[in-house]
Formats: structure tokens, sequence, C-alpha cells
């Protein structure tokens, strides 16, 4: 099982040793703006500065990708993950999708 503390966007861990490479683990969420979402955002921009609702959006769908790939790896036998990145890219006005993908490994103590 995947230990949180030994996910990294680095290609290493320091202390540790990778035993095994078990390929490119990926989680990918698709989330839409609801129409509430889209009047108190624009509600908001109109004040400037952060838009909090639209935050919280991103931050969902951001560990919502991060919890599924941590589930391909467990399902690959991992118990660290390397090289991790994240992707977002507008499937539609309004619909994103968010990618969390990188590169799942055994790894032991040194």
């Amino acid at each position: 099982m995947v230990d949180e503390n030994l996910i990294t966007a680095s290609n290493q861990l320091e202390g540790y040793r990778i035993t095994k490479h078990l390929g490119i683990v990926r989680g990918i969420t698709v989330r839409s703006r609801s129409l509430l979402g889209n009047v108190a955002g624009g509600f908001q921009t109109l004040f400037g500065g952060r838009i909090s609702i639209y935050v919280e959006l991103c931050e969902r769908a951001r560990v919502e990708a991060y919890e599924h790939m941590m589930q391909h790896a467990n399902e690959r036998g991992a118990n660290a993950i390397i090289n991790i990145r994240y992707d977002a890219n507008e499937v539609m006005n309004g619909v994103t999708e968010v990618l969390c993908y990188g590169t799942a490994v055994q790894v032991v103590n040194v």
C-alpha cells in the first residue's frame, strides 16, 4: 500500500532505494461548475481578489485525481510514487479534466 510520505515530484526518495518500477499510474476526474457556482463566482469577480468558490472546486478536483492515482498505484502493488505531476484541460466550456500521474515504484529503506 502506498505510504503518503513516499509520494514525491522528485525522481528519487532520499533514504530509500527503488527496487522495482511498476509503470505509470494516473488519476483522472472531470468536473463542471454548477449554475449557482458560476453565479457566485461571477459575483466574486466584481470585487476582485481571490475567487474562493473556484479555488474550492479546483482543490476538490485535484484531491480526487490524487486519490484515484493512489488507488491505481495500490492496485499495481506500489508502496511509493515518484515524479508526480498534475495537468488540467478544458474539455468543453465549463468542464475541466484534472489529471494526476506519476511512476509507481516499490522502495526499501537504505
